[in-house]
């Protein structure tokens, strides 16, 4: 995961995203319900458009990304008063065991080197009981239109490290501990599948 190609598109990722405003017109309605009244972290904020939607919901979130450049977008403009950016690497998460009560991970889990190692730190920072909202985009070569999309990624230098069906994507979850609670695979430019989970401290 090249951290500078993200600091280069940070000034215009937000814009980028526009073309998919209906899957995150989902989000913005459904999460904030998910995460009312709980101490919530998100990683990969990007330029911080979900984290500055559903954060007044949360008792106090805390949004980061690995990428100084989309930190520095996400602290423009206003805020709500209980959200605060950080830069932190999904893989070493800064913070305490079980000091949260929800993590937010969106379309980010299939662009870094190893995703199971984030999903662990996940599981180390959210308390027992905790919930796990990771929606990620899937089916990369699923309709033409995708295929294309993900063509003019590569070729802007953004790498998919990993490419899911929306079946292989949810058995990759379940695979380290997580249990689906709710999912639901929504059309986009590269489909996404939205999903919520819970610890199964079982596996």
């Amino acid at each position: 995961m090249r951290k500078k190609i993200w600091d280069l598109y940070a000034p215009i990722y937000k814009q980028a995203m526009k073309a998919d405003q209906r899957i995150y017109d989902f989000m913005y309605s459904r999460i904030p319900e998910m995460i009312r009244g709980k101490v919530v972290l998100e990683i990969a904020t990007g330029p911080g458009l979900l984290a500055k939607h559903v954060a007044p919901a949360a008792k106090k979130m805390i949004a980061t990304d690995y990428s100084d450049g989309m930190i520095a977008q996400a602290k423009k403009g206003e805020c709500p008063s209980n959200l605060t950016f950080e830069v932190a690497d999904a893989m070493n998460l800064p913070y305490a065991d079980a000091s949260f009560d929800a993590v937010i991970i969106a379309n980010a889990l299939h662009i870094v080197p190893d995703p199971g190692k984030v999903l662990n730190e996940i599981k180390r920072v959210l308390r027992p009981g905790g919930l796990l909202i990771a929606p990620n985009f899937v089916e990369h070569k699923g309709t033409l239109g995708s295929r294309i999309w993900s063509g003019i990624l590569r070729v802007a230098g953004i790498r998919f490290e990993h490419q899911w069906t929306a079946r292989q994507y949810l058995n990759f979850l379940g695979n380290y501990g997580w249990r689906v609670t709710f999912s639901k695979e929504m059309a986009a430019r590269i489909a996404m599948m939205y999903v919520e989970c819970e610890r199964n401290d079982g596996v």
